[in-house]
């Protein structure tokens, strides 16, 4: 059954133009890592940066970029066929050429919702390769349409942006939503404009009036909510200092959602928001409904009531005298023993916020966050996101003749709203429709333990198992790590007890540091594959072109079961009973059933035998007898008859697991005088090492204190000085070189003479004023630069002096 359904499910039609046009008979299927694309090596170049050149489209097809050909190999596969550990793919394989020249270094690939289209992104380009396209020439090669995406904005000659994260909207499958250099969140829709996005938010995390470091204000990176209440219209920033903000309503328009999620939403709203005793959270509910019934034009129509209206479409709308506000930074919640509240997240963590990861696991809405020092930050959202607009902020709207919205940018700031101290024992209704950003829990900090680096720092790149949202991939320069939550505050069964909550499991999976005994070459390549019956594997591409493919076990990983001391004889008496009753029905081991005579008439003796009352009373005593003890002395014989075969089986299975155990107790034997060298050997160098211990410690500067906590966050902010406000500064400094290239190198108008000289002396006093802030900046940054180098100096002779 295994085997004839994945073929059903796993062959590709060849109906379409677009797919395989190789018969059936000159199909091949071997392994993946066997695929021709990985063993004939065509010699693919790969830079040091982090990279992922490989999707899947959730169902059958894997895709690999080429980066020498610029080109797509598109590959079936069939997951667990013929052995549920196997992954093997069809040869030969289609090439995806794209009809546009990608002149671009490609960082990053990724597919939409429903596979009909490729992202490819790099530091110098974006372009969205549709996949269904038209044949070529040659049959294994097919030619697809490709477009260019925001090039007037990010990779013009004019300016410096830089593309910092893109990703496919979960709820739409032509929507893409881009965080760029400059602190803005674009989301372009690729079915109408390709060049201007459809909505801009402008972050600006700090309110007026106040000043912060460069790294509060630099965004990292981006992350759609899931499916869950409000966190499916929100988008999670992460900045450098790692604090996450929120911007809650953002809605693709076009986009489709599940009706009884929005119905869930209105009502939640009319519920806890209309019917609060506080007017703040009244108005907040007011603009909320006001929202979605403008957004979702059926919920004010009250046309969701018939029987076809099972999703709904998301109409352009936007607040006229109100924009979107940047909820956060998020505060951390105290569990009941802390004083006051944690302000800055990632204090006991080391370096600057590299990566954000947003995963929804059951109704625990998580937050990773990746630290370049090697740690992770997991934290879960102890409260519903609502959304939250700034009224007296309008947007700048683009409409159409018929006065229908066409285009919105807003400029989001901070929310002014403080949050006050919140227990996690103790309800939080007060907060609800508040505008009060949703305080966060801390789970875990996990330390990857990676290879510390001098120069650059480690970047680190996170997954979510398909199968187990509850497991996490990391992917670095150290090789693939495995992370497992075994306690979540909301979904977990937990009785309050601290030995009850258990901290994440850390599993390395494939090992890429040098100097190991399997050390293959840098990951370029990384993804989760899954089937419908359970099992999971992870594909991985060296920079070599080498594919790893490696199953992942899903069982036995999640909280083990709890089994009460007390109750344990009661369970092992239900075992027996189980046994018993698997090896002989209780029909049987009861006995017969009671005869139940009837009450014996006082003439019962004077009764002939012959007659036809005798005869009568003998019938029914006989059918009596026949009914309780014939039948069951027949269920006895048909009982015993079948049970000389299972007991036959159930003898050479005992047999068969007493052989496995005496080959096991025969292997532990013959490792025993090996485990004994083995621990000789460990009590050896363990002196050897307590001997060194000794000598290290008469060496000076051994008794050297660390530095406190308040030393180590004076280094961190430090640290961040020197990797986000000098980096800064040189943008800025970019920036103002290009402006001065693109005036210097601007083009001569036929004008008069006259009119040359005055524009020309308007252009050097712009030319000079440009001039005078380049080096204005440029002292800046060396006076910036000594400061740091005084401090560090500071610093070590302190350290030496200890």
């Amino acid at each position: 059954m295994r085997y004839n359904f994945e073929l059903s499910n796993s062959t590709p039609p060849a109906t379409d133009s677009s797919r395989s046009l190789t018969p059936n008979d000159k199909l091949q299927w071997v392994p993946l890592q066997n695929h021709p694309v990985f063993t004939e090596k065509s010699g693919f170049s790969y830079a040091t940066a982090p990279r992922n050149l490989i999707a899947w489209d959730g169902a059958s097809r894997l895709y690999l970029w080429d980066p020498t050909e610029h080109c797509l190999h598109r590959i079936s596969l069939r997951l667990g066929d013929p052995d549920p550990t196997s992954v093997i793919s069809a040869t030969p394989s289609k090439v995806l050429q794209p009809d546009l020249a990608i002149d671009f270094e490609v960082d990053n690939i990724s597919i939409n919702r429903n596979g009909s289209a490729l992202l490819l992104s790099g530091s110098d380009g974006l372009c969205v390769m549709y996949l269904y396209g038209r044949n070529s020439s040659n049959e294994s090669t097919i030619v697809c349409r490709t477009v260019l995406v925001g090039s007037r904005i990010y990779f013009s000659s004019s300016n410096v942006i830089r593309t910092l994260q893109v990703s496919w909207h979960p709820y739409s499958d032509v929507h893409l939503g881009i965080l760029s250099s400059d602190s803005v969140f674009r989301l372009f829709n690729l079915s109408s404009d390709l060049v201007q996005p459809e909505q801009e938010c402008y972050l600006q995390p700090v309110e007026s009036g106040r000043s912060r470091n460069a790294a509060s204000i630099c965004p990292v990176t981006f992350s759609f909510g899931g499916d869950h209440l409000w966190d499916r219209f929100s988008v999670f920033v992460l900045f450098s200092d790692g604090s996450v903000y929120i911007l809650c309503p953002i809605v693709p328009f076009g986009s489709v959602y599940k009706l009884e999620s929005v119905l869930e939403m209105h009502s939640d709203a009319q519920i806890f928001g209309l019917k609060s005793a506080n007017s703040m959270a009244v108005s907040n509910s007011n603009m909320a409904i006001s929202w979605l019934e403008a957004t979702f034009p059926e919920l004010a129509n009250q046309a969701v009531d018939g029987e076809n209206h099972y999703t709904l479409k998301a109409h352009p709308n936007a607040l006229f005298d109100a924009s979107v506000s940047l909820q956060g930074p998020l505060r951390k919640v105290s569990r009941g023993g802390e004083d006051e509240v944690i302000a800055v997240r990632g204090a006991e963590c080391e370096g600057r916020a590299v990566g954000l990861l947003y995963n929804l696991i059951g109704k625990d809405s998580v937050l990773v966050t990746a630290w370049s020092g090697g740690q992770l930050q997991i934290d879960a959202l102890a409260d519903e996101i609502q959304p939250v607009w700034t009224v007296g902020s309008p947007p700048r709207l683009r409409v159409d003749s018929h006065d229908h919205v066409l285009a919105v940018a807003m400029i989001c700031e901070q929310t002014s709203a403080e949050l006050s101290v919140v227990k996690l024992d103790q309800p939080l209704d007060h907060t609800v429709w508040l505008g009060h950003p949703p305080p966060l829990l801390g789970l875990a900090i996990v330390d990857l333990a990676l290879p510390r680096k001098t120069e650059n720092d480690s970047l680190i790149t996170m997954f979510v198992d398909p199968l187990m949202p509850e497991r996490m991939y990391s992917l670095h320069d150290g090789g693939i790590d495995s992370i497992v939550l075994h306690f979540l505050p909301f979904t977990s069964q937990t009785t309050g007890k601290d030995e009850t909550i258990r901290t994440p499991s850390v599993h390395p999976v494939l090992n890429t540091c040098p100097g190991e005994s399997f050390s293959p070459a840098p990951l370029v390549g990384f993804v989760s594959l899954a089937d419908s019956f359970g099992y999971s594997w992870i594909v991985a591409v060296t920079s070599t072109q080498e594919c790893i493919v490696l199953e992942m076990k899903t069982w036995s990983l999640l909280l083990p079961i709890q089994v009460d001391a007390e109750k344990t004889p009661n369970i092992l008496e239900e075992r027996k009973e189980t046994n018993t009753t698997y090896i002989l029905s209780k029909e049987l081991l009861s006995g017969p059933k009671v005869v139940l005579v009837p009450q014996a008439s006082p003439n019962l003796r004077s009764i002939a035998a012959d007659s036809i009352e005798g005869r009568s009373t003998l019938h029914q005593y006989f059918k009596l007898f026949h009914e309780n003890y014939v039948e069951y002395a027949h269920k006895v014989y048909f009982e015993l008859e079948h049970h000389g075969p299972h007991l036959k089986r159930i003898i050479d299975d005992q047999h068969a697991r007493l052989a496995e155990a005496v080959q096991k107790l025969l292997k532990v034997e013959e490792k025993q005088p090996m485990l004994k060298d083995r621990i000789n050997h460990a009590l050896q160098i363990n002196d050897l090492l307590a001997q060194r211990l000794q000598h290290l410690r008469k060496v000076h500067g051994a008794h050297i204190k660390p530095l406190s906590k308040a030393e180590q966050e004076f280094k961190s902010e430090l640290d961040q000085f020197r990797g986000v406000e000098l980096d800064a500064l040189r943008s800025s400094i970019e920036t103002l070189r290009a402006r001065l290239r693109r005036y210097t190198q601007s083009p001569k108008s036929n004008v008069s003479n006259q009119q040359r000289q005055i524009t020309g002396g308007k252009n050097n006093a712009q030319i000079s004023q440009l001039q005078s802030s380049v080096a204005k900046l440029s002292l800046v940054n060396s006076e910036n630069t000594k400061k740091v180098k005084l401090v560090e100096s500071a610093l070590n002779s302190q350290e030496s002096n200890r």
